[in-house]
């Protein structure tokens, strides 16, 4: 087949088109590949910054809230009023799945933050060299 194939021009040049565009082809969809893997990975780093950014100004606030909370209660006490909350507050230490999750948060945010550092230090690299495509 091969022997048939060289000995006629046209489909040589044929044969030698389709590989030409095939390779193409092939560049193309590794190009868009990689370009899809950058950005989903730069997706997932913001959103991973986000969502601890929100855990931790969640935590911050309902620290505070707390605060507030008790300090109304304790200026409430010292005045002789009894305040009518409707609800008992029982002063227990964090339950051994509240620290779990506590440290998986901690963890979770150092690798986040070490992801986040090292695309920033790509960027930066990148930002640097001339661009090859302008």
């Amino acid at each position: 087949m091969e022997l048939l194939e060289t000995q006629d021009p046209e489909k040589k040049k044929l044969v030698e088109a389709s590989d030409h565009h095939k390779r193409a082809m092939e560049k193309e969809l590794t190009d868009l590949t990689q370009k899809t893997d950058r950005v989903l990975k730069n997706a997932l780093i913001i959103g991973g910054s986000l969502a601890l950014t929100f855990l931790i100004v969640s935590a911050v606030t309902r620290k505070r809230k707390k605060k507030k909370k008790k300090l109304a209660l304790e200026a409430a006490a010292q005045a002789g009023v009894t305040p009518e909350t409707g609800e008992e507050e029982e002063d227990e230490g964090p339950s051994i799945l509240s620290t779990v999750g506590t440290q998986l948060l901690n963890q979770a945010s150092v690798i986040l933050l070490d992801l986040a550092r090292q695309k920033l230090k790509e960027y930066l690299a990148t930002r640097n060299t001339p661009d090859e495509h302008s």
